[in-house]
């Protein structure tokens, strides 16, 4: 087993300056123009209003299994220009041992638009 070095440190207050929130999936569609596979999701942040984001995450979901699901995304990078396609926020996972994304998701329902700390 191989071990990753440690990121760079950075402060609480650098963290903190993320925005990390619940998220629900509203909507999830193949997205044939992106370089890898993936899907445009649009995803409703509560207060924040919906937002768009392109994921490669074919491997482990189907658009439909999205489709009311709640994630954790990061929401104040700047959007992304994927294709033909404004990625506005960074929706999170986790690699399994073949590398495919296994989504972060609360354990518990909560309301989208809440703040991950």
């Amino acid at each position: 087993m191989s071990r990753e070095a440690p990121a760079d440190q950075v402060t609480p207050d650098d963290f903190f300056r993320t925005d990390v929130r619940v998220g629900k999936v509203v909507a999830a569609e193949e997205f044939p123009g992106a370089r890898k596979p993936a899907y445009k999701l649009r995803i409703d942040f509560g207060p924040l209003g919906e937002k768009r984001s392109s994921a490669q995450i074919t491997a482990r979901y189907t658009p439909e299994e999205l489709v009311g699901r709640l994630v954790i995304a990061v929401t104040n990078f700047p959007p992304r220009q994927i294709a033909t396609f404004l990625s506005e926020v960074l929706v999170l996972g986790v690699p399994d041992a073949a590398g495919d994304v296994i989504l972060l998701a609360p354990d518990a329902e909560v309301a989208p638009g809440t703040r991950v700390f």
